[in-house]
């Protein structure tokens, strides 16, 4: 058990490097599985996420070879090993693998997925939507499994209309059907900048994806992928966190490695808060002198307002002067954070999918829960700002989709550590 500890109060300043997009990572590794040949894959995070899904390819057969902090190489098993009941709990690090095995093997069977729990179950009605539609038949062990299993003759492409905008179906149905016999046609799809950076990646090794970043994705199947390389692209949120960050704590900080144009729903949001922006090639400088203002905030669908962002800006907007009006767009529930800022002094009322924040003139360092990634985010950046203490627990959270958040925040002035919490139910060893 881990903790953080934030003596808060501290503006934020210097440079801040950040690493590959989680989004896109937990996508693209196991897609190199589809390959026949090593792959080669650059600007890997290091984050628990990516770590337990090399944990289980390995067990599934693939070679993996570390290259360096950042690179790792894959190369698919000839005859791999499908028991992903012996790896039940682990699988729930991502989907993916569903769609990649049941392209690349025809069969697969995975851990219903997990993840973040904002309150209710992920669906995961449009990837079976989808996996069907490719002539799959998807049936629901006991056990909390999904299954998936191609006909004889091999998946065909199809025509496919998601019924809502899903990231997740979007991905998974792409990496099943690049391998399918025939042209798939992918309706209403999510535009997201890591779904056009999966497509690109697939290109590399020899599919035929075009229309990634549009609501219409063509996949022409092909019948086999080759080995490459491929570097992933910066971390839109990681970037957008330390921007919400300088907001809440003042400062000046340099975001480098980013693709600004990824970026511009959550600077267009930061400037009519008065914070200073400056765009440069890859990197953001972010300012904040005077007083933050209000603003009002609706997540949606990229290129709209990010809901993964939506916990550390509405922790910003505690601290800026007026009411603003926080509107989810995206999931059904996000505000379990909320009662951790209150703990903290912010003055919030939810009502459904809006929360009406009032701003306050300070907030006060309190023990606080990571319940999410994104809400754990939100609780270091509030600590941060605060006055006194803050000691965020569950911090395994936060570690899922973020790599060396303390120092970062340590390099740019921070006061914050990591500490072992005592696992009182553990029995000491005799003498």
């Amino acid at each position: 058990m881990t903790k953080y500890v934030i003596n808060g109060g501290k503006t934020l300043n210097g440079e801040v490097t950040i690493s590959g997009a989680k989004n896109a990572a937990v996508a693209i590794v196991p897609a190199a599985l589809l390959a026949d040949g090593p792959v080669r894959i650059e600007n890997v995070p290091k984050i628990i996420d990516v770590t337990l899904q090399l944990e289980i390819m390995r067990e599934l057969g693939a070679q993996i070879r570390l290259v360096n902090a950042t690179t790792v190489e894959i190369e698919n098993a000839h005859k791999p090993s499908l028991k992903p009941h012996e790896l039940e709990r682990k699988l729930r690090a991502s989907y993916y693998l569903l769609g990649v095995l049941l392209g690349k093997y025809g069969f697969a069977e995975v851990a219903m997925p997990g993840g973040c729990n904002f309150g209710g179950v992920r669906p995961i009605d449009q990837h079976i939507k989808g996996f069907e539609a490719l002539g799959a038949k998807v049936t629901l062990p006991k056990g909390g499994f999904i299954r998936a299993e191609a006909p004889e003759d091999g998946l065909k492409g199809a025509h496919i209309y998601f019924d809502v905008v899903t990231v997740g179906a979007t991905m998974n149905v792409m990496l099943a059907a690049v391998l399918a016999k025939g042209q798939t046609i992918l309706e209403n799809c999510a535009k997201e900048p890591h779904i056009v950076d999966l497509a690109n990646f697939l290109n590399a090794m020899g599919a035929d994806v075009k229309g990634a970043g549009t609501d219409v994705i063509k996949i022409r199947g092909v019948e086999k992928l080759h080995g490459g390389s491929y570097s992933i692209i910066p971390d839109q949120i990681e970037a957008g966190t330390f921007m919400a960050a300088v907001a809440a704590c003042g400062g000046s900080v340099l975001v480098k490695n980013v693709i600004p144009k990824h970026l511009e729903c959550i600077t267009a949001k930061l400037k009519e808060m008065s914070v200073e922006i400056t765009e440069f090639d890859d990197s953001v400088l972010v300012r904040r002198v005077g007083a933050l203002t209000k603003t009002n905030l609706k997540t949606l669908p990229y290129p709209g307002f990010p809901t993964d962002m939506q916990p550390q800006m509405t922790t910003a907007l505690c601290l800026a002067e007026g009411t603003s009006i926080v509107t989810e767009g995206v999931w059904d529930s996000r505000y379990r954070y909320t009662e951790e800022l209150t703990r903290m002094g912010a003055n919030i009322h939810v009502d459904g999918k809006i929360a009406i924040v009032e701003g306050v003139s300070e907030l006060k360092g309190a023990p606080v829960r990571a319940h999410d990634l994104r809400a754990g985010a939100a609780m270091v950046i509030a600590g941060l700002a605060a006055k006194g203490v803050t000691e965020v627990e569950q911090v395994q959270n936060i570690e899922r989709g973020y790599e060396t958040l303390v120092e970062k925040f340590v390099a740019l002035g921070a006061d914050m550590y990591r500490s072992e919490i005592p696992d009182n139910n553990v029995v000491p060893a005799a003498n």
